[in-house]
């Protein structure tokens, strides 16, 4: 017997997303009166390790810092209706999210939910240094490691969810696992069962950016109008036992869903469109269906899948140095001319260190790091300039030198300039490489009331 469809509702496409996102999305979900669950996506590749150098200063650190902000205005409701929350919010500290969740619900006068703790992607430790140095070589002995993490797939979010639990939280998961998770458990798919496992992964591909696919990045006046941008809604996904999904979005919000968000988002990131490569499952979108139900739902047929990879993907951060930049602006006639000369000022007095520089309003977007372009182009008429000069080294004392002499153009000239920021941060490089799946184990368990 077929069972009911699934809604899964998206909140969040990254940390830093809007905060009250979560609240159209689940009275909605409570209106459908159907199974459902919430998901935040709130990592990016370089999130994880600004969260794991949280959690080396404060151990009770590194998971997504708007936690509270997060859940504390829907975590009632969420489980007064049998709403299930699943999350990569854990980040680099799972353990430490899922207690604070457990605390959350206390300072609420909820009893304590049912939270379960998915771990498994850490691959940092020395056990795991053999298979690194095999793909990624001798760079491996000069790096000092902040984070390497392996995506992992959702068969342990769906494992938590069929054993009851209430929330999910999770470290590195890949983005379309926190759908195929709870679709797995739901419908009580096999992992073998490559076509509906592919559906509900690019389901879960649709939801995994919030308002991509609702109309926010998609708008572009005059081109792509979309109705009410400022109160876009965030995404809700219909998954049918087939896999196959409805995409719409919170009730009584703005944005838009149509063929053409659906068609962009679905296409985002995607390198081989005939071979999607996830944990989980490989999917093939080549023969994909968009079709327009109604307004603002849109339903994806005919995906197709293929067996997963025998190798999980990892990032591996490590310390890249420093990053500095400073920024002056110059406004009315000839500030173009005095950014230029500004620059020039910077280059001659800071020789040796390579200097990246922007004319935010004339140069900047199209510029790359060795200024073929802004040398290329004579100077203008603009009236409205900011100058930005950005330079990495590993001794912070030359990224100092840089703030320095930026904030010196305000009286040794040109002249007009003002309005100085400066800032530095530690930088951070990336390596990726694949492991062997049979290498890495993930575990789920669950987290016990205080």
């Amino acid at each position: 017997m077929e069972k009911p469809s699934l809604l899964i509702g998206a909140a969040a496409g990254f940390s830093g997303d809007r905060l009250d996102a979560a609240e159209a999305v689940v009275a909605t979900l409570v209106t459908r009166r159907a199974p459902a669950v919430l998901i935040f996506e709130t990592l990016a590749e370089r999130t994880l390790a600004l969260a794991q150098l949280r959690r080396r200063a404060d151990p009770e650190a590194g998971y997504e810092p708007h936690l509270d902000r997060l859940l504390r205005p829907i975590l009632r409701r969420c489980v007064e209706h049998g709403i299930r929350i699943v999350s990569n919010f854990g980040a680099a500290n799972p353990h430490a999210a899922a207690r604070r969740v457990m605390q959350l619900a206390q300072e609420l006068g909820l009893p304590a939910p049912r939270v379960a703790v998915v771990t498994g992607d850490d691959v940092s430790s020395e056990r795991f240094r053999p298979l690194l140095r095999e793909q990624l070589g001798a760079v491996l002995e000069r790096i000092d490691i902040v984070s390497a993490n392996a995506y992992l797939g959702a068969e342990s979010i769906a494992q938590a969810l069929r054993e009851g639990a209430q929330v999910v939280v999770a470290g590195r998961v890949a983005d379309p696992a926190l759908t195929l998770g709870p679709a797995l458990a739901h419908f009580e798919w096999r992992m073998d069962d490559w076509d509906r496992l592919a559906r509900a992964t690019m389901a879960g591909h649709l939801m995994e950016c919030g308002a991509q696919v609702t109309g926010g990045y998609f708008a572009d006046p005059g081109y792509k109008t979309v109705p009410d941008v400022h109160a876009v809604g965030f995404p809700i996904a219909e998954i049918a036992d087939s896999g196959d999904c409805i995409v719409g979005k919170a009730d009584h919000t703005g944005g838009l869903v149509d063929a053409r968000t659906v068609k962009e988002q679905l296409l985002y990131e995607i390198h081989d469109p005939a071979a999607y490569m996830t944990p989980d499952v490989v999917a093939d979108v080549t023969e994909a269906q968009v079709h327009e139900l109604a307004p603002n739902r849109v339903a994806l047929l005919g995906v197709r899948g293929k067996p997963r990879p025998d190798a999980l993907k990892v990032n591996v951060f490590y310390e890249g140095g420093w990053m500095g930049e400073g920024e002056i602006s110059y406004a009315g006639p000839g500030a173009e001319d005095r950014a230029r000369l500004a620059a020039e000022i910077l280059q001659r007095r800071l020789e040796g260190l390579a200097l990246r520089i922007d004319l935010i309003g004339a140069v900047s977007v199209f510029a790359d790091d060795g200024g073929r372009l802004r040398k290329a182009t004579a100077s203008g008429a603009g009236t409205d300039i900011r100058l930005r000069v950005a330079t990495a080294h590993a001794d912070r004392a030359n990224v100092d030198r840089l703030l320095d002499e930026v904030t010196a153009l305000y009286t040794c000239g040109p002249a007009g300039g003002g309005g100085v920021r400066t800032s530095v941060r530690q930088r951070l490089q990336t390596l990726s490489c694949l492991l062997p799946r049979a290498a890495i184990v993930s575990r789920h368990e669950f987290v016990q009331a205080q």
